[in-house]
């Protein structure tokens, strides 16, 4: 940013604020997916600390004995049900699921002696292994859990406690309000730009709510500029009840945020006056930035590990973007402004 404001590309005078959803890179989630993917990843693990535990237990082979065969069969027979039509595959498919659920457990009570064998042990690799190994055992538990709840016992799961991958666990269920998919899978970010094309701010929302992110937005903005914008323009998702008042007792002089439900008089007023419009309408210049980001920038989807690795992924991308702006507005002025 001091890049920017030093080229003159930006000045801070305006900001609009935007979310968008960075899907995570896993497969579709399903419950009968995620306990084969519990199998594999246990057995992978205790396939490993066979050669280890085989040096002092003559047990070893039966102890990491592999079901990832036995997971698979079901799991395929699975699929071949839903193929089919009638009410007796209900029947069927919950019996499936719990042989499924039944031979999961019994791979978590398999890993869990795994883990105290090679607790026993006092070798570097034993112990990485161990580690593994109690890493993922409370994630395949969750899973257990809310297959249980939701095929089982016919029950919902809270978007916010569903594990919808092994590898990703941060990622979260976030609705579309917009043709395509209900859901997309991954984290909803919210991003600050300011004129010139400059992302200013990005988070990672825990919820996939983004009320209340203009005040976040405007705190930022007075920390990395000193002064606040003249004007600030968002959707109706961002707004919240003390936004308008928080913003302009900041110093904001147009606010260009529709309220939510229904509305007074007065507001419907605020909302049709020619500078409220003006700013609204510049507002939609962040829907291009956000495709440029998802297009060329790597937002359509994170390739990094973990929620560390969606930051840094998501840093890189914006990175990127904004010295290509700076680059671009140094590079289309004429020779004269260059030199002055």
């Amino acid at each position: 940013m001091q890049l920017a404001v030093q080229a003159r590309v930006t000045s801070g005078r305006k900001l609009r604020v935007d979310a968008t959803c960075v899907p995570t890179n896993i497969h579709h989630p399903t419950d009968s997916g995620l306990l084969v993917d519990s199998v594999r990843v246990l057995s992978r693990i205790m396939q490993h600390a066979k050669p280890v535990l085989a040096q002092t237990r003559k047990d070893a082979a039966e102890l990491c004995q592999n079901h990832l065969r036995s997971a698979r069969r079901i799991a395929q027979s699975l699929h071949r049900l839903l193929r089919r039509k009638g009410e007796e595959k209900l029947e069927q498919q919950r019996e499936l699921y719990q042989h499924l659920v039944q031979t999961t457990s019994e791979v978590v009570q398999q890993s869990e002696r795994v883990s105290q064998a090679l607790r026993r042990r006092g070798e570097q690799i034993a112990q990485s292994l161990r580690e593994q190994v109690q890493q993922v055992l409370p994630l395949v538990r969750r899973v257990i859990a809310q297959t249980r709840t939701r095929v089982l016992s016919g029950k919902q799961v809270a978007s916010e406690e569903k594990v919808l991958s092994l590898f990703e666990p941060h990622t979260r269920v976030i609705p579309r309000h917009k043709g395509g998919a209900d859901v997309e899978f991954g984290r909803l970010v919210t991003l600050d730009e300011v004129e010139g094309g400059i992302i200013t701010r990005f988070e990672v929302l825990e919820q996939p709510n983004e009320h209340g992110q203009a005040e976040g937005a405007l705190k930022h903005h007075l920390r990395l500029f000193g002064h606040p914008p003249r004007l600030v323009a968002a959707d109706r998702g961002v707004h919240s009840a003390r936004t308008q008042r928080t913003l302009e007792e900041a110093g904001v002089q147009v606010v260009a945020i529709p309220a939510v439900g229904k509305i007074s008089a007065k507001r419907q007023a605020v909302e049709h006056s020619p500078p409220f419009r003006r700013g609204y309408r510049w507002r939609a210049g962040i829907e291009g930035r956000i495709h440029s980001l998802r297009r060329d920038y790597g937002l359509r989807r994170c390739a990094y590990h973990g929620m560390a690795g969606l930051k840094r992924w998501l840093g890189w991308g914006i990175m990127a973007s904004n010295l290509k702006h700076i680059a671009q507005a140094k590079a289309s002025r004429s020779p004269h402004k260059q030199a002055a």
